[in-house]
């Protein structure tokens, strides 16, 4: 519990890093691409190449193409359109992507999963209903992608370290995470990116730096590590803690005229369908 309690509060702190440093400033590819540099630099030295099964290094590479490589990348673009707090509460939905992935592996089929669904969108147009355009609901989409990739990392990471037991400890054999999340992000990056918008500021190389070597190598390495010693529900609630910390953080600091009305109605329907979602799973078991 202390290792996702940690990671939520540099989660919370990140967000707000994105999007008031970065987002709009920096090429998003680019930025993804310096972070999960940075976090291999960290770990990719202290890995096991010889001591590790290959079907454990495959795993490792497909859950950081998911939960870093298509996670990121997707964040960063709806941050193009989308606000801080927005983003944060559209990541609230994350649990609902766990429990609809725990029921396609355990080949169960749950209504009150896409009932959640439906509701949840409504709350999106809640906050929004002004200024509905093509564009939210493009930024609305890519976060419901990153939610469902970053839910299938911690998913597949937990069944995956209990298939493959091993006395090595966790971070000798984590820097595969970030070998798969490179593979995702370099061509993703060389396909994309932007040369004309690379960092200038020096604190736009500081924040890549922080989120870097604190959110992406520590922070992903201690969640993953967390998630495996906790269970479902309790990960599920921690899923989401970072959501009224990096919103209380960034109206505070950077976001003081946010629409406070309109956000919390929405974000309440948005947690209603997490609650529709997990009652579901009472029903069900």
């Amino acid at each position: 519990m202390g290792y996702l309690l940690f990671v939520t509060l540099i989660q919370a702190f990140s967000f707000s890093l994105i999007g008031e440093y970065l987002a709009g400033h920096v090429d998003s590819y680019f930025a993804v691409l310096v972070r999960v540099v940075l976090a291999g630099l960290v770990f990719i030295p202290l890995t096991r190449w010889r001591s590790v099964e290959p079907a454990f290094m495959r795993g490792m590479l497909l859950i950081g193409a998911l939960q870093f490589g298509v996670t990121y990348v997707c964040l960063y673009l709806s941050f193009r359109v989308l606000t801080v707090p927005e983003v944060l509460l559209f990541t609230i939905l994350t649990p609902l992507h766990v429990t609809l992935i725990e029921d396609a592996l355990n080949r169960r089929f749950n209504p009150w999963a896409l009932i959640a669904a439906l509701v949840a969108v409504g709350g999106a147009a809640v906050i929004r209903f002004d200024r509905i355009n093509p564009d939210f609901f493009m930024g609305f989409l890519l976060l419901q992608l990153a939610n469902f990739t970053y839910a299938a990392g911690q998913v597949l990471y937990k069944h995956l370290v209990a298939k493959h037991p091993s006395d090595l400890p966790h971070y000798r054999r984590f820097g595969f995470f970030y070998l798969g999340a490179l593979a995702v992000v370099l061509p993703a990056f060389l396909l994309f990116g932007k040369a004309n918008f690379l960092p200038e500021a020096p604190l736009q190389w500081g924040v890549l730096l922080f989120l870097g070597l604190v959110s992406t190598a520590l922070g992903l390495y201690w969640w993953n590590k967390g998630a495996c010693m906790v269970n479902g529900g309790t990960l599920a609630v921690m899923n989401n803690l970072h959501v009224p910390v990096g919103l209380l953080l960034n109206l505070l600091i950077w976001n003081q005229h946010e629409e406070l009305g309109r956000l919390f109605l929405g974000g309440s329907v948005i947690l209603a369908a997490v609650w529709i979602s997990r009652l579901g799973i009472k029903r069900t078991a």
